[in-house]
């Protein structure tokens, strides 16, 4: 083996020493800084290599926040491509997904996140007063985050839809279509099923707040009742027929 050869090797094996004993508190300050403060990692323990915690998604002056169990075990293989990946599971699951961290962005990879329906409230602050129910999946083939908007796509379920304030229970289940380009994050959605039917487009793009706007529509048998609830959110156009715009 040449000196060089020597020299590589000593710095690689220096590499992987600081990697397995640098902190795991490190990994906060990394989220914090590419999500602009929206996920942050606290009672975290072990060390880059591997370790747990708690992952908190925060609204955007960070007052509220839902958190989740998380794990975290580290592919050593990819160190030499210049790359961080992760084997990353939720809430003791079984099933993993990989978390890449890269000089530019975060990637995730394969990924399916259940969230209860109150983080719909922390990324769009006007819904809170509504006291949302049911349960949130977010699949995710591939999706880069930076500080910018996404890039990449992914889909969000919400199952057995409903809120504090209806006396209609489930309003029905949704499903959000995410499309982002590096730039501007994308959203389009419809309705599985259920009495509430929801339609609308949207778009978010770094440093503002999302934009959406969509329509309504209830059935007559259930106008009474969900009515006085989309009134608080929505404009009235018609008989059961609702213009939504969510900033």
């Amino acid at each position: 083996m040449s000196r060089w050869q020597l020299i590589g090797f000593g710095l690689g094996v220096y590499a992987l020493g600081l990697v397995a004993t640098a902190p795991a508190t490190l990994i906060d300050a990394n989220l914090l800084s590419r999500t602009q403060g929206r996920l942050g990692l606290v009672e975290a323990r072990g060390t880059l290599w591997s370790g747990t915690g708690q992952i908190e998604l925060r609204d955007a002056n960070r007052r509220n926040a839902i958190a989740r169990h998380v794990a975290w075990r580290m592919r050593p293989a990819y160190l030499l491509q210049g790359q961080l990946r992760y084997e990353v599971g939720f809430d003791h699951a079984s099933k993993r997904f990989s978390v890449a961290i890269l000089p530019s962005r975060i990637e995730l990879s394969e990924a399916e996140i259940n969230l209860p329906a109150g983080a719909l409230a922390l990324a769009v602050p006007k819904l809170a007063p509504l006291e949302l129910t049911g349960e949130l999946t977010l699949r995710v083939a591939r999706l880069g985050i930076d500080r910018g908007a996404p890039r990449g796509n992914a889909t969000l379920q919400w199952r057995g839809a409903g809120s504090a304030l209806s006396p209609v229970a489930p309003l029905g289940d949704y499903e959000l279509h995410l499309e982002g380009d590096g730039s501007v994050l994308r959203a389009s959605l419809r309705t599985l099923q259920g009495p509430l039917q929801l339609t609308g487009q949207g778009a978010w793009s770094s440093g503002r707040n999302p934009e959406f706007t969509g329509t309504a529509q209830v059935p007559p048998q259930h106008q009474q009742q969900l009515s006085p609830l989309l009134r608080l959110m929505a404009i009235e156009r018609g008989a059961g027929n609702f213009a939504l715009q969510l900033k």
